[in-house]
């Protein structure tokens, strides 16, 4: 392949945890290759919280700006496509795009994010990430002291309803069906005035994203503020999968304390590995993850 589609380092994935890998790398004159679809997770999120320097601004912002100062080293270069294909070779390993475009790496960063799965519930999908949420600190000082809700059932909801509790105390958990929440666990809640309703939820009343109130499907209703929910997820690009990567149990790529996978030269960082959804975490995956493939590269050549 020729050098103009070879690279020290391929990042598949371009928002935070990429963008901080390539600037890793960049600095260490690693020459790089992002490879982006431009569909990031928090892309309909108004606003990002708890990072430094950064707090209240725009996901959108926040990436443009990290873009702009990454591909202001020489060796860092940007390609928007959807990576579909992996491969295993002598020097490395190749990635294909959906346009059928082939790059070679020595080494591949995946910061790929994951897929939110959304419950069949009409309006869900229009709120997440801006009233329907999933994380406090992310989200719960903008909706401190609000009338909110958790959408969770069992011991999920009762160790949320104690995390949340903490921003308000208007607290209702919402099992959407029949609880599985204990006797113990109930009379807790019942304590700190957390009621539970089992009512099956319809649809999410909404404002362009702003939720007005549930809506049950006995045609009852229950205003709130905002909606906490923990849902599923995939992965947001099946190469890694393709390659031999692990998953965890969870369904997370599985790396080591140094973002290595399973499969040597392959590193993950981000939230396609860890529940820790926040801009700040990615940001500091991303940058240990780059250092580490400097790191490996320089052994090999030293």
């Amino acid at each position: 392949m020729t050098g103009e589609r070879s690279f020290d380092v391929i990042i598949v994935g371009g928002s935070y945890a990429g963008l901080s890998a390539a600037m890793a790398l960049g600095r260490a004159l690693r020459k790089v290759l992002i490879i982006d679809s431009g569909k990031p997770c928090n892309r309909q999120t108004p606003h990002s919280h708890n990072f430094l320097t950064q707090d209240g601004k725009t996901p959108a912002e926040i990436a443009q700006i990290g873009k702009e100062q990454v591909l202001k080293y020489s060796t860092v270069s940007f390609h928007t496509g959807l990576a579909t294909a992996g491969s295993k070779t002598a020097d490395g390993f190749e990635i294909t795009t959906a346009e059928g475009e082939t790059f070679a790496g020595r080494k591949l960063i995946f910061a790929t994010g994951i897929n939110d799965i959304p419950p069949a519930i009409e309006g869900f999908a229009a709120c997440w990430g801006i009233s329907v949420i999933h994380c406090p600190y992310c989200h719960g000082y903008e909706v401190k002291a609000e009338k909110t809700g958790i959408l969770a059932n069992g011991d999920m909801a009762f160790d949320f309803s104690k995390l949340i509790f903490n921003w308000t105390k208007d607290l209702t958990i919402f099992t959407n069906g029949p609880s599985t929440l204990q006797a113990a666990q109930l009379e807790k809640l019942a304590s700190h005035h957390i009621n539970v309703v089992e009512k099956e939820i319809k649809a999410i009343a909404h404002q362009e994203g702003y939720l007005r109130e549930l809506v049950f499907a006995d045609g009852t209703t229950f205003p709130l503020k905002a909606l906490y929910a923990r849902i599923g997820f995939t992965q947001h690009c099946p190469v890694p999968e393709q390659l031999g990567c692990e998953l965890t149990e969870q369904g997370y790529l599985k790396v080591d304390a140094m973002y290595k996978t399973s499969l040597p030269g392959v590193y993950a960082c981000g939230d396609n590995t860890s529940m820790m959804r926040s801009v700040a975490n990615a940001v500091a995956s991303g940058t240990f993850a780059g250092a580490v493939a400097n790191k490996d590269l320089v052994e090999e050549t030293f």
